[in-house]
């Protein structure tokens, strides 16, 4: 048997070199795509978490309770002392009615003055409106079926406001309302049952966010366990 040529032994070794490449070729695209799917496994995992601890409302207000300041029995506006706007303590006079002064029981801003002096006041009928910047909270309206029940008082929040963009705020779950907005469920002959949505407030620290205001709109995210 005739000895193989230096030529065939060449041409041996870069067949073998070929193989050699393209089964390293092989193997790194095999771990490519491994990666890939390992990777996109993990980043599909991490939203799923990430969406499943958090409760977003985009339904949202900064609000705080109006308090109502009106006379105790029936007469004429004489005078208004403020404005909308203003600043008060608590037991400023805001306006008299008949021989009746209105007071402030306590400090607040002013929000709303009906103005109109003559006109005839009935007891209970509000003169001046006014908010305790405090109590300002940010509402939001959240179906029963989306997340409700994992919110929990005491659950951290953040929470942005249409007037300042993306900024974001930090608050924490201060009340869920016990009842549903609308009082009044309807039953009729469907599989389709109304859905109730319940008042979400996020307390926040008002003096470090002055520049929120009330009757701001917001969006609210909730982190829950």
């Amino acid at each position: 048997m005739n000895e193989p040529t230096n030529r065939q032994l060449e041409k041996e070794i870069i067949a073998e070199e070929k193989q050699i490449q393209n089964l390293n070729r092989r193997v790194m695209m095999i771990t490519a795509a491994f990666v890939l799917v390992v990777g996109a496994a993990i980043a599909g995992g991490v939203y799923w978490l990430i969406a499943k601890s958090h409760v977003s409302i985009d339904n949202s207000l900064v609000s705080a309770p109006q308090i109502d300041l009106a006379p105790q029995g029936a007469g004429v506006l004489e005078v208004a002392y403020v404005r909308p706007g203003d600043l008060i303590d608590a037991n400023t006079v805001v306006a008299r009615v008949g021989d009746e002064l209105i007071k402030s029981k306590v400090a607040g801003l002013v929000i709303a003055v009906q103005n109109e002096i003559g006109k005839l006041f009935n007891p209970g009928q509000a003169v001046v409106s006014m908010i305790d910047p405090a109590a300002l909270r940010v509402v939001g309206q959240l179906d029963e079926n989306k997340g409700l029940k994992d919110v929990r008082v005491g659950d951290p929040a953040t929470f942005t406001v249409d007037t300042f963009g993306s900024k974001q705020y930090y608050g924490v779950v201060d009340e869920i309302s016990p009842t549903a907005r609308s009082g009044d469920v309807v039953f009729n002959i469907s599989d389709q049952r109304q859905t109730q949505s319940f008042d979400v407030k996020v307390r926040f620290d008002a003096g470090a966010y002055p520049e929120l205001k009330n009757g701001m709109s917001a969006k609210i995210s909730i982190t829950t366990e």
